[in-house]
């Protein structure tokens, strides 16, 4: 039987965002966008996204007048993430 795979994180672009933050301490808004390659919206929409459940801390502050946007993984969304990738990895290596 299969397990669950989480579908907040079954989608590209949170995956990869929170790929990125799973290995760094704190990422801002621009790095995940040039990371990513996603469009400003679209990385909006989805660190909202990972946001409501608790999976990542979104931090809004200003530098130089500036808007500056910082994410930063949390517990639980480590343990979201890590569960997902053990799981898929359970489809990958599953013995037929």
């Amino acid at each position: 039987m299969f397990e669950y795979l989480d579908p907040l994180l079954h989608s590209q672009l949170r995956l990869k965002i929170m790929s990125i933050l799973i290995s760094v301490e704190s990422a801002e808004f621009s790095y995940l966008l040039e990371e990513t390659g996603a469009t400003k919206g679209n990385i909006s929409v989805q660190i909202t996204k990972l946001n409501n459940p608790g999976y990542i801390e979104v931090k809004k502050s200003f530098r130089k007048n500036y808007p500056l946007t910082t994410c930063k993984i949390t517990a639980k969304g480590t343990e979201a993430f890590e569960k997902y990738v053990d799981t898929l990895s359970e489809y990958i290596n599953r013995k037929k």
